[in-house]
């Protein structure tokens, strides 16, 4: 998935002097990155670099063994990035962001898991189905349950793994649908696209969204126009900063950024899912 940093969907540059987008970057409330910061095809549409001085062991020291009990990459813990277990082969899990995102969880009265119980069966396929390229190595982790409003929500984050230690790459928080809705794609029109086939444009009718955003469909059903006209769901998205995806899969509808979860980001998906499953469920 691109950003508004990569090139448009037109094909211009955002590295281009007269590219309107150039310069752009997130707004500061959500935790953006100062103009001239590093492609997100380099953060995001591949295997991160390596960060070092992130708690990995130095180079000298051996890697662990397959079958070694200390190989095994760790579930979700409490506090920090990346942390050694134990002595022996000094592994790294990840814990994901106690004082951020996982904190505000708690405060609310959410629950935490690490991905792997029998309720997080449905995540995996949300991140199989998610609007990027993800891989086989990509998991679930750091998983967190709760209610926003009038809705249950599951926010967590999409990890890759990286010698000993996970990194976050995507942060996803989806809501249950309260009946089926055809497949969709709700996306940055500047954003480049993936896995569409299959998928044709639903024009609103506002030229104004249209010319910043783009629904993709399997269909042309009730449930996606109401989506795509509905005034709310155009009032949020136009005055966001174009930084997520959405769409329809394991009996969910999701919201996803490429980004690790933190309370700002949690809030921010929760009042446009609430918008989006309102539109989508108002003909039930």
């Amino acid at each position: 998935m691109s950003t508004p940093r990569d090139r448009g969907f037109d094909g211009s540059d955002a590295n281009d002097p007269s590219d309107p987008n150039r310069g752009w970057h997130e707004p500061e409330h959500l935790g953006g990155e100062p103009a001239g910061a590093e492609d997100d095809d380099e953060r995001y549409g591949g295997p991160p670099a390596d960060p070092r001085g992130a708690g990995f062991p130095p180079p000298s020291e051996p890697a662990p063994q397959p079958g070694d009990p200390s190989s095994r990459r760790g579930s979700l813990g409490t506090g920090g990035a990346f942390r050694p277990r134990g002595d022996v082969g000094r592994v790294f899990a990840y814990q994901g962001d106690l004082v951020g995102a996982q904190g505000w969880a708690l405060q609310h009265g959410w629950t935490l898991s690490d991905g792997s119980g029998p309720e997080d069966a449905a995540l995996a396929d949300l991140v199989a189905s998610a609007p990027v390229r993800p891989t086989k190595e990509h998991r679930p982790a750091g998983v967190l349950r709760g209610r926003s409003g009038t809705l249950e929500l599951v926010a967590f984050d999409v990890v890759f793994p990286l010698r000993n230690g996970w990194v976050p790459q995507y942060a996803i928080t989806a809501a249950p649908l309260l009946a089926p809705v055809p497949g969709f794609r709700l996306s940055p029109a500047r954003f480049w696209r993936h896995r569409t086939a299959g998928l044709v444009p639903l024009p609103s009718g506002n030229e104004a969204f249209d010319a910043r955003w783009l629904l993709l469909v399997t269909e042309d059903a009730p449930p996606l126009r109401r989506l795509v006209q509905d005034p709310a769901v155009q009032g949020l998205l136009l005055g966001s900063d174009d930084g997520d995806e959405f769409w329809a899969a394991a009996g969910h509808v999701a919201a996803l950024r490429p980004d690790g979860h933190r309370p700002e980001l949690i809030e921010h998906h929760a009042r446009l899912l609430t918008a989006i499953v309102a539109a989508l469920s108002s003909g039930f």
